[in-house]
């Protein structure tokens, strides 16, 4: 690698285009066409699993979409049976949405054909120095991902 200082621009581009091969390649990975549910829908759905339960806004603000965008993703949640709504204990003015043991179900289903793949493909494809390299830019793809936030 050199030590000559690469302009951001060209690192943007690039990681740009890194990220959508690899987000196609995981997507062909693991198909979700049998399921009425787009991605959107089911990052959302991760992150409810994850970190809930979660207000309306507190969802769009981590997506990183608009109020009006989120709400059309989890009504069709709610329709589809993977989130239900209840009142903040705490500020009854606020609802949280849940995961139901539904949801919960289907967020380890896909991903875990594409974490096999991936897996797979880094085991078979790189050094360990590689790997490590892979895992700290993971960790600044999450710090990129909240910056400004």
């Amino acid at each position: 690698m050199s030590s000559e200082s690469v302009p951001a621009e060209t690192v943007a581009v690039e990681l740009m285009r890194a990220m959508t091969r690899l987000r196609a390649r995981l997507r062909r990975e693991a198909p979700i066409e049998d399921l009425p549910w787009n991605w959107s829908h089911l990052t959302a759905l991760h992150r409810i699993v994850d970190e809930g339960p979660l207000t309306a806004s507190d969802l769009a603000q981590a997506e990183h979409v608009r109020r009006q965008s989120m709400a059309e993703t989890l009504a069709a949640l709610r329709e589809g049976g993977l989130v239900i709504a209840a009142k903040d204990p705490s500020d009854g003015r606020k609802v949280l949405f849940s995961a139901t043991p539904s949801g919960r179900a289907l967020t380890e289903r896909i991903p875990a054909a594409r974490e096999a793949w991936l897996s797979a493909a880094v085991s078979s494809s790189l050094r360990d120095q590689e790997r490590r390299t892979l895992h700290q830019a993971a960790e600044i793809m999450n710090r990129l991902a909240d910056a400004g936030s």
